[in-house]
């Protein structure tokens, strides 16, 4: 039976499949906005469907709308278990794509602005997020996840994650202070995954949903989400939590009724058969 919860930081119990706010405010980060109300809408759904884990970053947004002003519009005050994770480190460039990086004494400002625009005292959960979309690995973070680290010894944040890196980076960040996430593209670094799972490191992959458990194609996850009466979706993401016990899945959406087929993969289990035919 899959396990439902994990424990993050070992002191945050978070259902691990849980909400990523990124299409909250446009379906890309160079798409046209997204109705404000309507995201609102989604997120106190998902609340009522079970989620306290909640993924955004202050650079989710799309003209006037932003993801973080969302979730406090629709969930503030908040409720005690519920868990928002965000992430610092990437500037928007003047068309609104996150593709600039923060030095490491601008890291701050990025935290106080995630504060304020999520009405908290302290942030739950703050990754550093390295480089842009490229394969991680092949700079250091020392220094810059070392700001985070004092910004958690002044109580700002609980946890400190890391996002984009190799197991070089990872040791890295283990060195300046404990990490308790780390969110990367997929789950393709199955050693990182397991390093994580043996250290009781949360992994999240990110983009869930553009990447799965090996190399699954339609063709597989049509055939078993047939036999289960399931959609593709839901066997990819019920796929996903089957890994390990470890991995927390963060799929995101602007509809309701995508939300509502991606929170019911919850409710699915898969056999060994099942898991044996969607890896081939």
């Amino acid at each position: 039976m899959t396990i439902k919860t994990f424990s993050l930081g070992g002191d945050l119990t978070i259902n691990r499949l849980g909400f990523g706010a990124m299409r909250l405010a446009a379906n890309a980060f160079d798409g046209p906005p997204r109705d404000p109300e309507n995201g609102i809408a989604v997120l106190r759904r998902s609340v009522e469907l079970g989620v306290n884990h909640i993924d955004t970053a202050d650079f989710y947004r799309r003209g006037t709308v932003r993801a973080n002003e969302l979730i406090r519009r629709a969930l503030s005050p908040y409720r005690d278990d519920l868990v928002i994770a965000t992430k610092v480190g990437p500037l928007p460039t003047p068309d609104g794509v996150p593709s600039g990086q923060a030095t490491p004494d601008q890291l701050r400002g990025l935290v106080e602005a995630d504060l304020r625009s999520l009405g908290l005292d302290r942030l739950d959960l703050v990754y550093l997020r390295v480089g842009g979309m490229t394969r991680p690995g092949g700079e250091a973070i020392t220094e810059r996840f070392a700001v985070l680290a004092e910004l958690r010894a002044e109580g700002l944040i609980r946890h400190l994650g890391v996002s984009n890196v190799d197991a070089f980076q990872l040791a890295e960040a283990r060195e300046v202070a404990p990490v308790a996430a780390v969110q990367n593209r997929h789950t393709g670094d199955m050693g990182l995954l397991a390093e994580c799972e043996e250290a009781g490191i949360a992994y999240v992959p990110y983009f869930p949903l553009g990447g799965g458990v090996g190399p699954l194609d339609t063709e597989r996850l049509d055939k078993v989400a047939v036999r289960l009466g399931a959609t593709a979706t839901q066997v990819h993401i019920a796929s996903l939590l089957a890994t390990s016990p470890s991995l927390l899945a963060i799929p995101g959406t602007g509809s309701l009724d995508h939300l509502e087929e991606n929170l019911a993969a919850n409710d699915l289990s898969l056999s060994d058969q099942d898991l044996s035919d969607l890896r081939g």
